[in-house]
C-alpha cells in the first residue's frame, strides 16, 4: 500500500497508475486526511463483496472489516 498526496498523484499520475496495475493500493492525502484510494478493478469488486456479505448477514463492523481488508494487502507492497 502506498501513500501519496494529492499534489504527487496530480503530478505523476502515469507511475501511480502503473502501480495500481501491478497490485499495488494507494491511498490518497490531502492536507494529511485520507481523501480517496486508486484500486485495481479486481480489488474493487472484492472491497464491495466483502463489504456487502457483511451487511447482508447483519454482521457488519466497519472498522473490523477495514481494518481486516488493510491487513490483507499490506504485504503486497
Amino acid at each position: 500500500m502506498l501513500t501519496v498526496t494529492a499534489t504527487d498523484i496530480q503530478n505523476n499520475f502515469g507511475k501511480y497508475l502503473q502501480a495500481v496495475q501491478l497490485g499495488n493500493e494507494i491511498i490518497i492525502l490531502k492536507n494529511g486526511n485520507e481523501v480517496a484510494r486508486l484500486i485495481s478493478k479486481e480489488k474493487s469488486v472484492s472491497f464491495l463483496t466483502d463489504s456487502l456479505t457483511g451487511v447482508l448477514k447483519h454482521d457488519y463492523d466497519e472498522k473490523a472489516m477495514r481494518n481486516e481488508r488493510i491487513s490483507k494487502h499490506e504485504g503486497l507492497d
